[in-house]
C-alpha cells in the first residue's frame, strides 16, 4: 500500500494483518481523490474506520489542512501513529481512538467541523453504516460544514439508503467488488 500523490508521493504504508482491517485499494484511493480534487485544498478531513490512516493519509497529501482519524482498535491505531511517523508528519492531525460514534459524538460537543467525511466500517459490520451515516445526518450534523461531503466506502452488492437525516445520496461510484456512495445536505 502507498500513498497515491502529493507530498508523500510514492511512499510505502503499512496495515495491521488480518481481516479485521481492510485497507481501501490503492485504485479506489485514486478514484476517491480524482473526484475530491477540486475540494481538498485546505480542508478538515475526518477518516472513520481509520484502519491504517492510509485515507487520512492521502488527504494530508493532497493538501488538506487537517486530517481527524477516528479509530478504536489499539492495534490499527499504532500502524496510525507509524505511518505518520515515517513520513515526518508532526502536525496538522487529530487522533481519537473511541468507537466512531463516541468520536462523532465528542467532535460535536468540541464544536468540530469537517468538510470531508469518509467512512469505511467493515464490511461484516454493515449496521455500522446506518448507525454512522444516521448520527452524521441527525445527532451529530454540527460537524458537517456547510458544504460538507460525507462517502461511505461499501461492498458494491450492499446497496445503502438514499436518505439519512439531512444527508442525501448525490453519486455513486463502482469500482471491483467495491462501491462509494457521496451524501450532502441539499435541503
Amino acid at each position: 500500500m502507498r500513498v497515491i500523490a502529493g507530498q508523500f508521493r510514492s511512499r510505502v504504508l503499512h496495515a495491521p494483518r488480518g481481516l479485521d482491517t481492510r485497507p481501501t485499494s490503492d485504485r479506489l484511493r485514486e478514484t476517491l481523490f480524482n473526484v475530491l480534487a477540486p475540494r481538498i485544498e485546505n480542508t478538515v478531513f475526518l477518516d472513520l474506520y481509520a484502519g491504517s490512516g492510509a485515507v487520512g493519509i492521502e488527504a494530508l497529501s493532497r493538501g488538506a489542512r487537517e486530517a481527524i482519524f477516528v479509530e478504536q482498535a489499539a492495534a490499527a491505531m499504532k500502524f496510525i501513529r507509524s505511518n505518520l511517523s515515517s513520513l515526518g508528519i508532526q502536525g496538522g492531525y487529530a487522533l481519537e481512538q473511541r468507537s466512531v460514534a463516541d468520536g462523532l459524538r465528542r467532535l460535536a460537543e468540541q464544536g468540530r467541523i469537517a468538510d470531508i467525511i469518509f467512512l469505511d466500517p467493515p464490511w461484516s459490520h454493515a449496521g455500522e453504516y446506518a448507525a454512522t451515516l444516521g448520527l452524521l445526518g441527525g445527532e451529530c450534523h454540527a460537524v458537517l460544514a456547510p458544504s460538507a461531503v460525507v462517502i461511505a466506502e461499501h461492498e458494491k452488492r450492499r446497496e445503502l439508503d438514499e436518505h439519512y437525516g439531512v444527508l442525501d445520496r448525490i453519486r455513486v461510484l463502482k469500482q471491483g467488488d467495491a462501491a462509494l456512495s457521496f451524501y450532502a445536505v441539499t435541503t
